[in-house]
């Protein structure tokens, strides 16, 4: 079974237990916990990851680390997580935890980059115009690319909306360089 898969799964059946059990608020802190001990900790991965250490090792590493941070239901989870040898899966299982929730929330990730800083008023409006088309809340990380000389980017999902005045050009000159041919 490919990692993606086993992944989702373990996230879709966690998903469903928190909900089910009515306690997604608090899997949904824990896991905030552990991906940001688990980002900014890349031995720990390494071992999770690692074929030779044995799990009842890699749980009681586990244990060490979180076992004061998330809770027993939390750490039911690791355990089992671990003794199916995925343990080394967790940063990509919290990941299609996150896609699962915000699919049940409807809630999209859009990447929006533009050529100058938005103003706070610019990018609620721009928000609330893609709420409107995706039908959606929209979770928004701004960025700015100086390059664009203008315009705005807008990413969502495998859809982009390309309005920078950069890309216009590119397009204006395939168009000549067409029409010339």
């Amino acid at each position: 079974m490919s990692s993606l898969i086993a992944s989702r799964r373990y996230a879709s059946s966690l998903l469903t237990a928190a909900v089910e059990g009515n306690f997604l608020d608090q899997i949904v802190q824990e896991l905030e916990v552990i991906r940001e001990v688990l980002h900014n900790s890349h031995d720990l991965v390494c071992v999770l990851r690692s074929p030779v250490i044995k799990g009842d090792k890699k749980i009681k590493i586990l244990q060490d680390v979180f076992g004061n941070s998330v809770g027993e239901k939390m750490f039911l989870f690791l355990r089992l997580v671990t003794k199916k040898k995925r343990a080394g899966q967790l940063p990509e299982i919290i990941s299609e935890f996150q896609a699962l929730l915000d699919e049940r929330q409807g809630v999209v990730n859009a990447d929006i980059v533009s050529a100058v800083a938005l103003s706070d008023e610019e990018s609620a409006a721009l928000v609330s115009r893609l709420e409107s088309y995706t039908g959606k809340r929209v979770r928004a990380r701004l960025s700015v690319n100086e390059a664009f000389i203008g315009g705005v980017s807008v990413k969502i999902g495998d859809t982009i909306f390309d309005g920078t005045i950069s890309h216009q050009l590119t397009k204006l000159k395939e168009t000549l360089l067409a029409e010339t041919a």
